[in-house]
């Protein structure tokens, strides 16, 4: 027997946002294709601090600055703590990073440049980008042995951008010391991936996988799958118990 898996989406949903458009397709080539049963609602960033129990899945989409940055923290705190299956893109990778600084690294000061723009550069978790990544693409290599490399079934993918703001170098070894593992990076060396190991399922990606083969029919990313998967499996389980 298999149960309707229920996907948050969270976000401030636009037409204006690329992916916001593209990720019901995906949603729908991922029922039709790989007969996966999946509901998913869209949760408002400033309604996202209601709880997350009943979903599992949460995807935290693109289009920072959220309306609400507690909400989106709390969805993403709700994921990781209540072992729900998350994927991040973008602003969901950015916010992750900075919900695991503050409630499990203990920097209750760090914060966000695009949401805080005065904020110190030690205490800065998100920092702007010495070079904007708005319609970027490139390549991103996976860590051999990793959540990401697994999914993709290869070391590397092909990945689309449209951001301004990343992780601030400084700040990735206190991340790394408290468990997060940084498993994919561009050929700058520079940080694309984050998982945590330890959690059934928790990835976020700078990048927008979402964004794959935009224009090309229904063709779903890898990791976007990996996230409907293991969304199914914690479905199945909720109703065991």
């Amino acid at each position: 027997m298999t149960y309707t898996a229920r996907i948050a989406l969270v976000g401030d949903r636009s037409e204006a946002v690329r992916s916001h458009v593209r990720v019901p397709r995906l949603l729908t080539a991922l029922r039709e294709r790989d007969v996966l049963d999946l509901d998913a609602y869209w949760v408002p960033s400033e309604d996202a601090d209601q709880g997350m129990s009943g979903f599992d899945a949460v995807w935290v989409l693109p289009g920072s600055p959220y309306r609400s940055e507690k909400g989106v923290l709390a969805a993403i705190r709700a994921a990781r703590e209540g072992g729900i299956p998350f994927l991040g893109t973008c602003g969901g990778f950015q916010h992750a990073l900075l919900e695991f600084a503050r409630h499990v690294c203990g920097l209750t000061r760090a914060n966000h440049a695009e949401n805080e723009p005065g904020t110190a550069a030690e205490e800065a978790v998100v920092v702007p980008l010495a070079c904007s990544l708005v319609g970027h693409e490139g390549t991103v290599k996976a860590t051999p042995g990793s959540r990401a490399a697994h999914l993709l079934g290869t070391d590397r993918t092909q990945a689309r951008y449209h951001c301004n703001y990343g992780p601030n170098p400084r700040h990735l070894d206190v991340l790394r010391e408290h468990g997060m593992v940084f498993s994919g990076s561009d050929e700058s060396g520079d940080v694309r991936i984050a998982e945590l190991p330890a959690h059934p399922f928790f990835l976020a990606t700078l990048f927008q996988p979402e964004l794959d083969g935009e224009g090309g029919g229904g063709r779903v990313h890898p990791l976007i799958t990996g996230l409907a998967r293991a969304a199914v499996e914690h479905a199945g389980n909720r109703h065991a118990r």
